[in-house]
């Protein structure tokens, strides 16, 4: 069995509630989404059978505090992910997954080995593509098995109408995850500031807690 993976790399987290901590990267190659606000853009990868790739991370020292599978969509190789977050698991290692949360029957086949889960909503508003709510639905479901957080992109063209449909997806699963409103990266802060302000009352107002962070590595210039 062999994985694409476009490269595997040491940083700290740029986004969600864990910025700043310290992670060993693999970032996966494909998506099975093409969002109008992506900024991850793969032209190349190499192939990795598990072991080998349990190696090449094995490099890096292990005082990190996990190790982020990303992409592309990782859920999308479920096969070989499930085995490398097997490897790793055993290792000893804490495994944080990154995903665009649509994937729920390969989410259901590799929770087992997945220690956080940074999930996205994809509000159509933002992504310019159809809605994912059902997918978003069944996801968190197996999700909420282990520490989670969420997700939204914020952009000018994000709609109320979008928001609140997604606080209300979190009210009727798990109202105690925490969500991150994400500014498009893309466009000016300034431009979009006080919308994520109204989205971030909005979400107080529904009983969600609701914080805004911006793409940290992107802020301070590193991978």
């Amino acid at each position: 069995m062999k994985g694409r993976v476009a490269e595997v790399f040491d940083s700290v987290q740029g986004e969600g509630l864990y910025f700043g901590e310290e992670q060993i990267f693999v970032r996966f190659f494909g998506c099975n989404l093409k969002c109008q606000f992506c900024d991850t853009h793969l032209d190349r990868f190499a192939e990795y059978e598990p072991e080998e790739l349990l190696e090449e991370i094995r490099l890096y020292r292990n005082n990190y505090h996990s190790i982020a599978f990303t992409g592309g969509e990782p859920l999308l190789q479920k096969n070989f992910l499930k085995e490398i977050l097997k490897l790793t698991h055993q290792a000893s290692y804490k495994n944080y997954l990154e995903t665009n949360g649509t994937l729920h029957n390969e989410l259901e086949e590799v929770i087992d080995y997945v220690d956080i889960v940074a999930m996205d909503l994809k509000l159509p508003s933002s992504t310019g593509l159809k809605d994912f709510w059902y997918h978003h639905r069944r996801f968190l479901e197996v999700a909420s098995k282990k520490e989670t957080f969420l997700k939204m992109v914020i952009c000018q063209s994000t709609n109320e109408k979008d928001i609140r449909e997604g606080l209300r997806l979190i009210k009727e699963l798990n109202k105690f995850l925490i969500l991150v409103l994400q500014p498009n990266s893309y466009e000016d802060y300034e431009q979009i500031k006080d919308k994520l302000e109204r989205f971030k009352d909005i979400s107080r107002d529904t009983n969600i807690t609701a914080c805004i962070i911006p793409q940290l590595h992107k802020k301070i210039g590193i991978k």
